[in-house]
């Protein structure tokens, strides 16, 4: 009978819902593990990335399950976002109904694909009982005082009309459009994730199974840095500019400052002067640039004086004060203080500019620093020259004695800096969780009370990107009642980041139907933290750490235990083709559907998880497709050959074994002991795989012999189905059912491997003479070393080679190689 892959997915897959085999409950008898591939969103089709990733973790539960845990395996879907809207603009269609569409119908290839869901805990953010509890988590945050609004310059983007975070802007341009971010003044909600940035950095340490590379790329964005913020006077005004710096050291070696466009003092120092006019051009200029174009290597560095002059607090100089494109109101304070000759960014900057440079610290090895021939900053280490009391001391040692002196003075203070910013999470549009507060002439501010949560998202609103929320347009939705005194009051329109609602998903997994909270206290604290998390790299800095700053403080005000969301992370390649990512625009892109319609969801999940190790990138291939379709083909015929060869009953059925016998029964519990190995140490699914095709290449060879001893085949073919099984779920039922099995082989335990049928009677030994091999033999594998140097000279073959000659030395090396050295 052929592999009928249509007819067995089908079956398996309405025996399985049928069976709820996959709902999953507290069981305290077992251990947990809670496996959670990112959820995605639902943009109406599977593509291979998606199949890739769940099917990685469709492995990884199924394995688990086997080895006796307790298995959570959720799936939901990140469903408010930008798309939606786009699409309904587009296509004159709700974005709810483009929404729920598209979740159905991914949820029919999800099923397809054979993926163990438990389907009952199914959640949606743009459902009003999920919503709902990301409205309250604000709420929370806004009692601790981690939720606030202000004005700030945003990140814009004018093709979505929609406000962006920091880190959605790459290389000054939107991630979602490509269209090139300018900066906006607006009034914005922000999570205040500055307030645990260093909880969030010190904590890395306590993901020991994380990629390197992922907690490096945190650890950079939270940019910590040690150093001094130190108080300039300003010579017109008397007030003071602070400026943050790690090398106080230099503070003898500063000829200027530099100012941000947006800092507050810059117009007051050119206000009335003739410098005015010119700086406030600059400044609408600078409106207009992102901040990655402001500060990229590549882009010219533009300063103007203003006509002001601050003093340098240690020695009393007059410094120039310039405003300049490179420097930033958003990190650090604004200002920059100029130390030309220990600076490559402030040396390139004097020089264009004709500003003073003076050294301070000399090499205490190789030539001296002169001026007149300085081509580029000396950064490094040195002995302080130029420095007042503090000339002749190592700079680095210099460091400590300054700013004690400083704070001494009160002229600075140390200060730790962060390059994390805090979170903006306000948005300009409409298919997103409303923020639940509202504005009262009276009151001002007020949130939503929690009984009257759910503020329900309305459904009559249009859809066209002007800049402005939609809801403003909304009467029913914005026009309220305050609830503190009844009196009129207007709704927030912005709406939430749908990082805000990805940032705690995983907790509502735990228990989706509960009404009165996000979740239950006892099942979270049971469930989290999650044990095995599966997305792409590209999620390292956003969602990974707006779900670690979550879970942190939701631990802090006494909702659930866990501090860390997830315990071990896999951050899986990208399927590519021709050596590209699939994209429409470049015409590579493969649909999982026809995959699975040609060759079946096994096929496709064998593929995906044999070309590659999960973590690489993995490259598409047609014939790699076919050979694991040729694969399931050749596995279940081999299951036909066996029931054949039961039904003839002419094979031993008795205890004593061949060599034949002993090799199958060493390559079985190899395979067992390999496979086990590659899953449990290191998801290597593709040597895992590689093992269990050498299995069958094995049983095909033993059932072709003469002496078949139905035992060691029965033991042999049961336990390869078992192994192939989290890989191939569907043909695996079928197989397993084909020779007699009434219960799913999804519920059997995950075999142990005998040592002792790992042992050989006979190796292999390869004989060489200087060097060359001449011969191979087999001997018994308990041979001394004299008895197997003896065979090897007994060889007629290793005899033509040394007859006549001094054998100067024999090595040996044991169980492999005997190397005989002649002269």
């Amino acid at each position: 009978m052929a592999y009928n892959f249509h007819k067995i997915e089908e079956k398996w897959q309405k025996k399985w819902k049928n069976d709820d085999v996959y709902k999953t409950v507290i069981d305290s008898e077992k251990p947990k593990y809670y496996v959670l591939e990112m959820f995605p969103y639902p943009s109406g089709k599977l593509h291979m990335g998606h199949v890739r990733n769940y099917s990685i973790g469709d492995v990884v539960a199924r394995y688990k399950k086997m080895r006796g845990f307790n298995v959570l395996h959720p799936m939901g879907w990140d469903a408010f976002g930008l798309p939606a809207e786009n699409a309904a603009i587009k296509n004159q269609i709700h974005p709810a109904k483009w929404t729920w569409d598209n979740i159905k119908n991914m949820k029919q290839q999800l099923i397809g694909l054979g993926i163990s869901y438990d389907w009952d805990r199914e959640v949606a953010s743009c459902h009003e009982n999920y919503y709902k509890w990301t409205q309250w988590l604000f709420l929370k945050l806004y009692e601790k005082g981690l939720a606030y609004k202000k004005e700030a310059a945003v990140n814009w983007c004018p093709s979505c009309a929609t406000v962006l975070a920091n880190e959605q802007v790459i290389n000054g341009e939107c991630e979602r459009c490509g269209s090139v971010v300018e900066k906006k003044r607006l009034n914005q909600w922000f999570f205040k994730i500055t307030d645990y940035a260093e909880r969030l950095l010190q904590d890395l340490e306590k993901l020991s199974g994380w990629p390197e590379k992922v907690k490096i790329m945190q650890k950079n964005w939270i940019g910590r840095s040690e150093g001094v913020e130190i108080k300039f006077k300003v010579e017109k005004t008397g007030e003071f500019i602070r400026a943050f710096t790690t090398r106080h050291d230099t503070i003898y070696g500063v000829t200027y400052m530099v100012l941000a466009p947006e800092h507050p003092m810059v117009l007051k120092l050119v206000e009335g002067t003739d410098k005015e006019e010119e700086i406030r051009a600059f400044i609408k200029e600078m409106e207009k640039a992102s901040e990655i174009e402001r500060t990229a290597e590549s882009t010219e560095k533009i300063g103007l004086f203003t006509g002001a002059y601050a003093i340098n607090p240690m020695n009393g100089e007059r410094i120039p004060i310039l405003v300049a494109n490179y420097v930033l109101m958003e990190y650090g304070t604004g200002a920059v203080m100029g130390v030309p000759a220990h600076d490559q960014r402030d040396f390139e900057f004097a020089k264009k500019y004709n500003l003073p440079i003076r050294i301070v610290i000399q090499p205490k090895e190789g030539e001296k620093l002169e001026l007149d021939k300085m081509t580029e900053a000396y950064p490094g280490r040195g002995v302080l020259v130029n420095s007042g009391p503090y000339n002749g001391m190592d700079n680095h040692d210099a460091q400590n004695a300054i700013a004690e002196y400083m704070e001494k003075e009160g002229i600075g203070k140390r200060k730790v800096n962060y390059r994390l910013r805090d979170w903006l999470i306000s948005r300009q549009r409409y298919w997103g969780a409303p923020i639940p507060i509202v504005y009262c002439e009276k009151c001002g501010p007020v949130p939503v009370p929690e009984e009257d949560l759910p503020v329900i998202l309305p459904e009559n609103v249009e859809f066209n990107p002007k800049g402005v929320s939609p809801l403003l347009e909304c009467e029913e939705f914005l026009n309220t009642t305050c609830p503190k005194c009844g009196g009129p009051a207007k709704r927030e329109t912005d709406t939430m980041d749908t990082f805000v609602c990805s940032s705690w998903y995983f907790l509502r997994f735990t228990s989706p139907h509960t009404t009165d909270r996000p979740f239950n206290k006892d099942e979270v604290n049971y469930w989290m933290p999650v044990d095995q998390y599966i997305g792409g790299v590209e999620h390292a800095i956003l969602h990974l750490m707006y779900a670690r700053f979550f879970t942190k403080v939701l631990h802090d005000i006494g909702l659930i235990e866990a501090e860390e969301p997830f315990t071990n992370l896999l951050t899986q390649g990208m399927v590519l083709k021709d050596g590209a990512k699939m994209s429409k625009s470049k015409g590579n892109v493969v649909s999982p559907e026809d995959i699975m319609e040609r060759y079946g969801a096994d096929t496709a999940r064998l593929f995906i998880l044999f070309a590659s190790p999960p973590e690489r990138d993995l490259e598409w291939s047609d014939q790699g497709v076919e050979g694991s379709f040729r694969f399931l083909n050749r596995v279940y015929r081999l299951i036909e050959d066996y029931l054949d060869l039961l039904k003839k009953n002419r094979e031993r059925n008795d205890d004593s074994l061949t060599g034949e016998d002993k090799e199958l029964r060493r390559l079985t519990h190899y395979t067992i002991k390999k496979v086990t190995e590659d899953m449990e140490e290191r998801f290597n699914f593709n040597t895992a795989i590689s093992a269990i095709m050498e299995l069958v290449n094995g049983l095909n060879r033993y059932k072709d012999g003469e002496n078949i001893n139905i035992k060691v085949m029965t033991e042999a073919v049961e336990n390869l189905i078992v192994l192939l099984a989290p890989f191939a779920p569907h043909i695996t039922e079928e197989m397993w059912e084909m020779i007699g099995k009434t219960d799913s082989v999804h519920r059997q335990p995950w075999p142990e491997y005998d040592k002792e049928a790992l042992k050989k009677d006979e190796l292999e030994i390869v004989v060489q003479v200087n060097g060359k091999v001449r011969d191979k033999i087999l001997v018994p594998a308990d041979i001394t070393k004299a008895d197997l140097e003896q065979t090897v000279l007994e060889q007629d073959k290793i005899k033509s080679y040394i007859n006549g000659k001094k054998i100067v030395k024999t090595i040996v090396v044991p169980k492999k190689l005997v190397n005989i050295v002649v002269k």
